[in-house]
């Protein structure tokens, strides 16, 4: 099944305005966020209108999912002008169980990365042995929190490596086991 539009999303956010909340929802600006991994969705209040998105990775998967998360997330926006509260308090889990949600959470689990990238980057330095891994490469000059705890010292500077491989070697879990039995 093909996820619906933008224009498509403002359709249905337009329908359930006006089923659960008497129309009166504030507009939103309603799209898919390619980056959401551990989240189906997320409401924006600095935006003006407010802005939710909504996870394209999660809902190709599990497309029945995508009404009840926007409706999760207009929850979000009608507490938000009505009371000014953003929690998950009494006032959203009222207005849940009114348009007939049954939990705050959705369990949809966590969507692959689209596009992962096999870099990595170690950062170490040679001075204390500290080591830290990044994704991405950094843009501009390191130093070691452990040697320094201001901002940048070029006494201290990190070391960049870059991962050339990722060969997965086993499991935490065979690695308990082999630490249990000891040395072979």
């Amino acid at each position: 099944m093909e996820l619906p539009c933008e224009a498509e999303l403002q359709l249905l956010f337009a329908r359930l305005n006006y089923q659960f909340f008497n129309g009166e929802a504030p507009d939103c600006a309603i799209s898919y966020n390619e980056r959401f991994s551990n989240s189906a969705g997320r409401i924006t209040y600095s935006d003006r209108p407010l802005a939710i998105e909504l996870s394209s990775k999660h809902f190709r998967k599990d497309p029945e999912a995508l009404e009840e998360t926007l409706l999760h997330e207009m929850i979000h926006a009608w507490c938000f002008v009505k009371y000014r509260d953003t929690s998950h308090g009494a006032r959203f889990k009222a207005k849940l169980r009114e348009c007939g949600l049954t939990s705050i959470y959705h369990d949809l689990g966590n969507a692959a990365p689209s596009q992962e990238s096999k870099r990595r980057f170690i950062l170490r330095c040679e001075q204390c042995a500290f080591e830290t891994l990044r994704r991405r490469r950094p843009q501009s000059p390191a130093s070691c929190p452990r040697c320094n705890k201001r901002r940048f010292d070029p006494r201290f500077p990190l070391t960049i490596y870059e991962v050339l491989e990722l060969r997965p070697i086993g499991t935490t879990l065979e690695g308990a086991f082999a630490a249990r039995r000891g040395p072979r």
